[in-house]
């Protein structure tokens, strides 16, 4: 299969992406772009909003600190 990019900023997204080191080639930037967009199962959202408030309620009960971070903070770091 070939593939042509024919949008110029397209392209330079593209050769940002491997100027930055990550990627090893056009195709690992284009790989890694499809599978962070796959769509998510369904429900995932809400597990996930169930578990942050699993978790405040937990750190409240028993008095534990995130060390200044917020969950919000927490949670933008553990995804993918």
């Amino acid at each position: 299969m070939t593939i042509q990019i024919t949008k110029p900023e397209v392209e330079a997204l593209i050769n940002q992406r491997l100027q930055s080191g990550v990627f090893k080639d056009a195709e690992d930037v284009i790989l890694q772009a499809l599978q962070a967009s796959s769509p998510q199962p369904p429900g995932l959202e809400q597990q996930r909003r169930e578990a942050i408030e699993r978790l405040r309620t937990f750190g409240k009960t028993h008095g534990l600190s995130l060390n200044g971070m917020t969950i919000h903070e927490l949670r933008e770091q553990a995804r993918p």
